[in-house]
């Protein structure tokens, strides 16, 4: 029989370092011969990524040992850093090229060889460096084979001093000293590209591209070329897209046909467009699966992303849903649509396709994310790698309810409330939890309904929690994602409210007792709330964004340089809402206590605008502390850092709520 304890006194065998130790998921699979690689998280390894082969006999090796950390920096936010190939018997093995981390170098790889990674581009300079992402092999073009991929270049010292080109990478190491053995297949005519998808019969090419002061999410094209002999792209011409309309993936069929996900119909629907290179038209596209309101796509923070992959049947594999996104596999000829089966609820958006194979990385509200294959011809899913296994009783695990508030304006707004759950411990009758609202990243982005160790962290201790997907998020149509348009600060802070006081007003949470938390444009909504309502008690804001005229003006990278342009509205424009809205400036409407945590390797949020944010805070009285960590950028990757972070949050409300935690370390809280 359970017993009585005060919410937020409960003991847990979460501690932190075992939610630091299950921080992150695997990426970017895909299919070597016979063979399943991937990358995955390794906190404990300084945070590096591993890149991670399953052989055909089923055994799992690391491919790439300690310091190889194979992650890209184009565009900060990377993308897929590596692709492999199989090789003739007797040439070796496998094949595969990557981009290091920590010198953004392309190199290739042997792995059953006994040589070291060798670099096969050169080291710049100027700004940035050179930077790759998005690779694809090719092992018949050239001399000795290429790497077709982006290639980001800094020209100058500023962020914004950059070019990106599709180019080719000769295989035989020689530009490895030598940046003018780097072939350039495409032009610099667009701000931003992704990798070149080559048609089945070697003939064409497709690639998606953008420019300023659009996001992927908000106008992109598709651009197709002719591929000589030689090949060099000719012919080089839209083929669809548009400023207002989303393609955020495009594939090849093997009839020759272009796939691609476009949202001009409202929702990331999936598409067909068959070239016609005579004529220089194209016949109009047609919708393979409309009318299910659902997105088959998502937001293109990462170059080459996948939610879906044609099979050699003719059959398509797809991510598609409302809010989360389920595996199913579409006939294109019928419109059926049949879902994988399986606990999975959500996954990730890579997927990779061989014969009748579909393999992808899902996760469940009960289980951590999973490299899972499905075969579609027998319909029978497995489990191929980091396969999850309860590091705790799963009694501890909190049971998410996937609810809809009503928001402002009687306005939908979508949210996960996960209440404290304990095998062995309730709360008093006459005392209610308090919760925490959590607020995304992005903000162009959603909370995934799975399970997440950081969560369960506070729950199993009494602590509520709600996951708000407010205005402006994905996965509910282009309507709901727009409700930002201009509104940032304003739709996401009063949706984040809605939630935290409905579930006070219906006797869920602590009116007394509600905090806000999030991390980079979840951390500008989490001081933006602070600054701006008397909700909440405290609040943890995680690298955010907290000067808009700053960020607008040099403070950031450049991918999201010009993003408050839809968000916001055009600095030049209406430079007193920068102004109005930044947490910075509204310092002296602050009273809560918060935690403040930075990385001071952040290019995307710099450090600068805490520090600043704190000079104007300074003799208040406000208790409050800040946490910088070396060594880290956007979002933290090492298992000290986690551990450090997630005490100091939790001891943060413990102060404020008024409860023991003996397990933790107390945080200095100065005024």
């Amino acid at each position: 029989m359970a017993s009585t304890a005060a919410y937020g006194t409960w003991p847990s065998p979460i501690d932190a370092a075992l939610a630091a130790s299950h921080d992150g998921r695997p990426e970017y699979v895909g299919t070597v011969g016979d063979e399943v690689w991937w990358t995955e998280p390794r906190p404990a390894e300084g945070g590096r990524r591993a890149l991670v082969r399953r052989r055909a006999d089923g055994t799992t090796t690391t491919v790439l040992p300690e310091p190889w950390n194979p992650r890209s920096r184009v565009v900060e936010y990377g993308g897929v850093p590596w692709a492999g190939a199989a090789r003739p018997p007797g040439e070796g093995g496998p094949l595969a090229v990557f981009v290091n981390f920590a010198d953004q170098r392309l190199y290739a790889y042997a792995p059953d060889g006994s040589e070291p990674p060798r670099p096969l581009t050169p080291v710049s300079g100027t700004g940035g460096g050179l930077r790759w992402v998005d690779p694809h092999l090719h092992l018949d073009r050239g001399a000795h084979g290429e790497v077709w991929c982006v290639l980001e270049e800094f020209t100058g010292p500023a962020p914004t001093d950059v070019r990106r080109v599709i180019a080719a990478v000769p295989l035989d190491g020689s530009a490895a000293d030598d940046r003018a053995a780097v072939r350039e297949l495409s032009d610099d005519r667009h701000r931003f590209v992704t990798g070149p998808k080559l048609s089945h019969d070697g003939r064409r090419v497709a690639w998606i591209a953008w420019d300023h002061p659009r996001m992927p999410w908000e106008g992109t094209v598709v651009m197709m070329a002719e591929v000589t002999a030689e090949g060099t792209f000719t012919g080089v011409r839209p083929l669809v897209g548009d400023t207002d309309e989303s393609v955020v993936q495009v594939e090849w069929d093997r009839d020759g046909t272009l796939l691609f996900v476009s949202d001009i119909s409202g929702w990331w629907e999936l598409q067909r467009i068959r070239p016609d290179a005579a004529l220089g038209a194209v016949v109009p596209s047609s919708r393979l699966c409309p009318g299910r309101g659902e997105e088959f796509g998502g937001p293109l923070w990462k170059i080459g992303l996948s939610w879906f992959r044609p099979l050699d049947s003719g059959l398509i594999a797809v991510l598609h849903g409302l809010g989360g996104k389920r595996l199913g596999v579409l006939d294109p000829e019928t419109g059926e649509l049949v879902d994988a089966v399986g606990p999975w609820t959500e996954w990730s958006e890579t997927l990779a396709t061989q014969d009748t194979r579909v393999i992808g990385i899902a996760a469940s509200p009960v289980g951590a994310a999973e490299v899972v294959e499905l075969d579609t011809a027998t319909g029978h899913t497995r489990i191929l790698g980091a396969h999850h296994e309860d590091a705790v009783d799963p009694a501890y695990y909190p049971e998410p309810q996937v609810r809809v508030f009503t928001g402002r304006d009687g306005r939908e707004v979508h949210a996960q409330v996960y209440p404290p759950r304990h095998p062995d411990r309730t709360g008093p009758e006459d005392e209610l939890p308090p919760y925490v609202v959590w607020a995304h990243g992005g903000p162009t982005g959603r909370a995934p309904l799975v399970l997440d160790l950081e969560i369960a962290y506070f729950t199993s201790r009494g602590i509520g929690v709600a996951e708000v997907n407010y205005g402006g998020s994905t996965g509910y149509g282009r309507a709901y994602r727009e409700r930002l348009a201009g509104q940032w600060g304003v739709v996401d802070v009063e949706d984040c409210a809605a939630v935290a006081l409905a579930l006070a007003e219906e006797g869920t949470a602590d009116r007394a007792r509600l905090a806000i938390r999030g991390g980079s444009a979840g951390g500008w909504t989490t001081a933006a709330s602070l600054t701006g309502t008397d909700v909440y008690a405290c609040g943890t804001i995680s690298y955010p964004i907290l000067d808009l005229e700053g960020w607008a003006t040099g403070e950031t990278h450049d991918f999201e340089s010009r993003y408050l342009e839809s968000l916001v509205g055009p600095y030049a424009e209406v430079p007193e809402r920068y102004r109005e809205r930044s947490p910075i400036n509204r310092t002296d409407r602050l009273t809560a206590p918060f935690l403040l945590l930075q990385g001071l390797d952040d290019p995307i949020c710099p450090p600068a605008q805490c520090e600043r944010f704190l000079a104007r805070i300074e003799g208040r009285g406000i208790p409050h502390a800040y946490l910088a960590f070396a060594g880290e950028s956007h979002g933290f990757r090492r298992t000290d850092t986690l551990v450090r972070a997630l005490e100091a949050e939790l001891s943060l409300y413990a102060q404020v709520f008024g409860f023991e935690r003996a397990d933790v370390p107390v945080l200095d809280l100065g005024r």
